[in-house]
């Protein structure tokens, strides 16, 4: 390919997306297509000869679009937005139109260092404490996911706790509410079950019981095990529900034990003044923090941040120096080598799009966007705390809220299927997405916002439709159908 073939695409592929992004409420949030039919529509062998461009924009059309869950979608509600916008898009282009590969200095050094200087800066904009800092002891880098960035964490963690006691059992605490990518990790860092505990949470906020916590690591020094990581959740992911860190971080701090916070989705809050006591405690306690700008903060997928309060154990349990990668640069010790800070060797460029974000919308327009969510968010919750036919679960302070439709004389089991009938009936409508978690065994309804497209009619007839659906469900429910 040219560049003037690829200027060429390149304009026809931009002016694509443009159209895409600009029509995207004509498609249906989450896609209709059964399993196979992607699959079916493709040639089952790659062609033997190029094809024109014409081809596979045609294709993407035909065969891709039905097939895709549209997670810009102003009525894409479920799980955690992801969100995009279009310097991040650009920065990706970007990264990919120069093609580094960023795992050491000498490989890239501007690659490394606009790294620094965006987790620098956004450390700043969350607030976080001056030695998360790449200028003092600790460091941030960009991970591709939150489940990277606990594995990476949990590593760490172990590095230390092995330290102080080579032979003793590690284990690692957690609540039923905390991310599956915590287990996930523990597996992959060759943990057995049994090295998990699972800590008890407050009935009414779903938050960690610290005092729990703090009765199964005595339980655990005194069995002469070795606790190595709590991790606490600012924003479950079920919920929302925020764990009270600065408790939490009492009792890791006076045992010595790691503490891992995951605040994937609701640490982009913090950009707010106003919505930073979410991490409450984290300045004198935490030894990791992770937040994800590609949930809640204009920047798509994949972007996560990992800082760390002292680099060193992490860097000591991940750096292999082979002779192939030996540097000058490196071995003066004046070089972040970001390879020494994650599972892989190589690492894409990602900075460069949260770079953009950052520089086009400013602190002012980033926490406009987070304040605009909770306002809706809140706007949501206000209604269906006003309609008798639902039940609002407490505490939402960000952008999610879970609540539940009341089936009157249904018993829990019924309630739950005609609950979940409901929300089959709502995705297959087309016109928003939402996902389900399970409260006390009970089913509850998740509304998540955070597209930079929701407005408030959106939310407003996301509202009517769950109503309606909801009376849909009740006059089948009083026929026996």
């Amino acid at each position: 390919m040219t560049p003037e073939q690829f200027r060429a695409m390149g304009h026809r592929a931009v002016d694509w997306i443009a159209d895409y992004l600009e029509r995207i409420e004509q498609f249906p949030v989450l896609s209709q297509v059964e399993p196979g039919r992607v699959r079916a529509g493709l040639p089952a062998h790659p062609p033997r000869e190029g094809e024109p461009f014409d081809a596979v924009l045609a294709d993407l059309d035909r065969v891709v679009l039905p097939g895709v869950t549209h997670w810009q979608h102003p009525g894409f509600f479920g799980y955690f937005p992801a969100n995009s916008s279009g310097p991040a898009i650009i920065g990706e282009l970007l990264s990919a139109g120069l093609g580094v590969q960023g795992m050491l200095w000498a490989t890239s050094p501007a690659c490394t260092e606009l790294e620094t200087v965006v987790v620098d800066w956004m450390a700043e904009l969350l607030g976080l404490p001056a030695h998360f800092r790449t200028d003092d002891r600790g460091g941030g880098s960009i991970q591709d996911s939150a489940s990277s960035s606990v594995l990476v964490a949990l590593v760490a963690a172990l590095r230390r706790a092995r330290a102080g006691s080579a032979t003793a059992r590690p284990t690692v605490y957690l609540t039923a509410q905390a991310h599956s990518s915590v287990e996930k990790a523990a597996r992959i860092a060759g943990l057995d079950a049994d090295a998990l505990r699972v800590v008890d949470v407050d009935p009414d906020t779903l938050a960690m019981d610290p005092g729990h916590l703090a009765a199964l690591i005595d339980a655990d020094v005194a069995a002469g095990l070795a606790p190595a990581m709590v991790c606490a959740t600012i924003g479950t992911t079920a919920t929302g529900a925020i764990d009270p860190v600065r408790r939490i971080g009492e009792v890791t701090t006076r045992h010595g034990v790691w503490l891992h916070i995951d605040a994937a989705w609701a640490g982009s809050a913090a950009v707010c003044p106003e919505l930073r006591w979410i991490n409450d405690g984290v300045a004198e306690h935490a030894d990791s923090y992770c937040m994800d700008p590609h949930k809640w903060l204009l920047t798509n997928f994949d972007c996560s941040l990992l800082w760390v309060a002292d680099r060193a154990p992490l860097i000591e349990a991940l750096s292999i120096m082979p002779e192939y990668l030996r540097n000058r640069a490196t071995e003066s010790g004046a070089v972040i080598d970001y390879r020494d800070w994650q599972v892989p060797l190589g690492r894409r460029f990602r900075a460069l799009k949260l770079w953009l974000v950052i520089r086009w919308y400013g602190a002012r327009g980033l926490a406009e966007h987070i304040r605009t969510g909770v306002r809706l968010a809140q706007h949501l919750a206000a209604m269906v705390a006003d309609d008798p036919g639902f039940e609002l679960l407490p505490h939402h302070p960000l952008g999610l809220v879970c609540f539940r439709p009341l089936w009157p004389g249904a018993d829990p089991d019924d309630a739950d299927r005609r609950t979940l009938d409901l929300l089959e009936r709502l995705n297959a409508g087309g016109q928003l997405y939402l996902t389900h978690a399970k409260v006390h065994d009970r089913v509850v309804l998740r509304f998540a916002v955070g597209s930079p497209q929701t407005r408030d009619h959106h939310v407003e007839a996301a509202w009517r439709g769950i109503r309606e659906q909801r009376e849909a469900g009740l006059r089948v429910g009083a026929t026996g159908r």
